[in-house]
């Protein structure tokens, strides 16, 4: 067997280096500490919002025993309309009639304007809805001042009750006074010509008087917006009308409806139509001279465009509903 080669080693030769893989190591990023989250609320226990609700009531009651609270020249108690007079329409509006609110970005968000509706249902119901809607449903939540007929101020508590909500009489003076200050009026024209129809006229607009109401906007310079509402027709279904009995009561009518008065107090209550309020587009009034309150013409035609305007609206919404009820 042949001897096998030894090489020799030499300690002065440099020594071969094998390779290794090496795997790459990523240099450590810095740690940053993240803000500590916000620890969440508390839950408001469910007695809480009932403690808040019974304080709240019982300061409101001590500002009303001690006389704490402000009302305007006409009698209007906001914070009473909001705390107390709204909350009892509501149910009536939300549940009851199921009112649905149509063009309310046609009211402007500020200054004054004339909101001018047709009047139906042989109790003003349709009025304070109207108020309801417009403080529900505007974004600024603004407040409706409803013009009333006389008749209203003569009768002991609703007297109160209406100037409490910021109703006034129905008179230019107020009207302008009010407009001028940037409120929202809401006037209907057809007076009670209008609400105390037969229910053969339902939805067929009465006399729109003599255009005073827009002769108070052409003073103030405040747009017209015309409201038509349908539902309010059919709340009490006047079939008759009882005139010598109404002269003796002192009262513009007597009405006779399918339940009233044969089911006694039980035949006053409405019966559950479903309404709908419809904005239209605002009528501008000031391009016009200082004068123009004083032409009759002028006045007549816009009187006459507003009530048809009305008209078609309410028209439309007929042809568009489905049913009285639903």
């Amino acid at each position: 067997m042949a001897d096998a080669k030894v090489i020799p080693f030499d300690e002065d030769r440099p020594r071969r280096r094998i390779p290794r893989r090496v795997r790459a190591v990523p240099a450590a990023e810095p740690v940053v500490e993240s803000p500590a989250a916000p620890e969440p609320a508390p839950a408001a226990a469910p007695g809480d919002s009932w403690d808040r609700r019974i304080a709240g009531g019982l300061a409101f009651l001590r500002r009303r025993v001690t006389g704490d609270y402000e009302v305007d020249d006409f009698g209007y108690d906001k914070e009473l309309t909001d705390q107390v007079l709204m909350s009892l329409m509501r149910p009536l509006y939300d549940k009851y009639f199921r009112v649905e609110v149509k063009g309310i970005e046609n009211i402007p968000a500020e200054g004054g304007a004339l909101i001018v509706a047709n009047h139906s249902g042989t109790l003003p119901l349709d009025g304070l809805m109207l108020q309801v809607a417009v403080h529900d449903h505007h974004p600024a939540e603004r407040h409706l001042r409803l013009l009333a007929a006389d008749l209203v101020f003569m009768l002991p508590v609703v007297n109160e009750l209406a100037r409490k909500a910021g109703h006034t009489l129905a008179c230019a003076e107020d009207a302008q006074r009010l407009l001028e200050a940037g409120e929202l009026v809401g006037v209907m024209p057809e007076g009670f010509k209008g609400i105390g129809k037969p229910f053969g006229d339902r939805y067929k607009l009465q006399r729109f008087g003599r255009g005073g109401f827009v002769s108070t906007a052409l003073r103030a310079g405040t747009p017209i917006v015309p409201c038509s509402i349908v539902g309010a027709e059919e709340i009490y279904p006047m079939v008759g009308n009882a005139k010598t009995l109404a002269r003796l009561l002192g009262v513009p009518y007597f009405p006779i409806t399918p339940t009233f008065p044969w089911l006694g107090p039980l035949g006053a209550v409405p019966l559950p139509t479903k309404w709908t309020i419809q904005f239209g587009e605002p009528i501008p009034t000031d391009g016009y001279a200082a004068e123009a309150a004083e032409d009759p013409m002028l006045m007549f035609n816009l009187t006459d465009q507003v009530r048809e305007q009305i008209q078609h609206t309410l028209y439309k919404l007929l042809v568009q509903r489905r049913s009285v009820f639903f």
